[in-house]
């Protein structure tokens, strides 16, 4: 009996720039189903999947409000044949950016949501998606679209920051986990948290066009545009997907695509 060769990819942050340009080349294959989750639909995908023969769902779901996202993806998963899927993928991409500035000038709710959207819903999408495949024979696998900035602090971006942070210690600390189960022979996933770069997505925007004011670093961002110094949104994804498909994919779990 042949292998199954069917791969499931769950992204959130799937509607727009980076994790849209991931579905999208995820999609042109055949052998790959996508689950997106995000706040809104993006059409496009439809007519791609339709084309190329792939699976496509898309979920919308806030995930400043990520308990009831993670409760769905369980109970979906646990309702799903994942037995006939060669690997199974989460890519917790999702982010949320306040508008530049120090955090007593940024409104208490806008904070709660960057923290919840960028860690939050991190944690507890991992927590679902392994609790649910633990006991089926595909690979496992949690990439975390980490930052920059999570390892270098840059002022008028401390929501930011700190998400980015959390994600790299929370990819430690499941790393370990799981080296743990490993180590009993248990079935183990593969964690890594990483870097894709300086891509131009509406965050970059945000942060090219901000006051000075409240964001010492803009002129550094508009010279990186104007300067010609960004990825795209798909050349970032490639280079992701390429890190993604390497053999040794969980070996290091702190990691960036510009030094790989």
């Amino acid at each position: 009996m042949n292998s199954p060769k069917r791969h499931l990819y769950i992204i959130s942050g799937s509607s727009r720039g980076l994790g849209l340009a991931l579905a999208r080349q995820l999609l042109a294959s055949a052998e790959h189903q996508v689950l997106g989750i995000a706040r809104r639909d993006n059409e496009t995908l439809y007519g791609l999947a339709a084309s190329t023969g792939s699976g496509l769902l898309q979920w919308r779901q806030d995930l400043s409000n990520p308990l009831p996202a993670a409760q769905t993806l369980k109970q979906w998963l646990q309702a799903q044949p994942l037995a006939g899927f060669a690997s199974l993928t989460l890519i917790n991409n999702a982010g949320a950016v306040t508008a530049p500035a120090a955090v007593q000038d940024t409104g208490l709710a806008e904070l709660s949501s960057a923290l919840r959207v960028g860690a939050e819903a991190a944690l507890l999408l991992s927590a679902a998606f392994l609790d649910a495949c633990r006991q089926v024979p595909g690979e496992l696998r949690v990439l975390n679209i980490s930052s920059g900035l999570g390892r270098r602090a840059m002022a008028g971006t401390a929501a930011y920051c700190a998400a980015k942070a959390a994600m790299d210690h929370l990819s430690r600390a499941m790393a370990l986990d799981e080296a743990h189960r490993a180590a009993q022979g248990l079935k183990a996933a593969r964690i890594v948290s990483l870097a894709p770069g300086v891509v131009d997505t509406d965050m970059q925007v945000q942060l090219r066009t901000a006051s000075p004011a409240g964001f010492p670093d803009q002129g550094r961002f508009a010279a990186l545009k104007a300067e010609q110094q960004l990825s795209s949104p798909e050349a970032a994804a490639a280079a992701v997907l390429r890190f993604l498909a390497r053999p040794d994919f969980g070996d290091q779990v702190i990691a960036d695509v510009r030094e790989a």
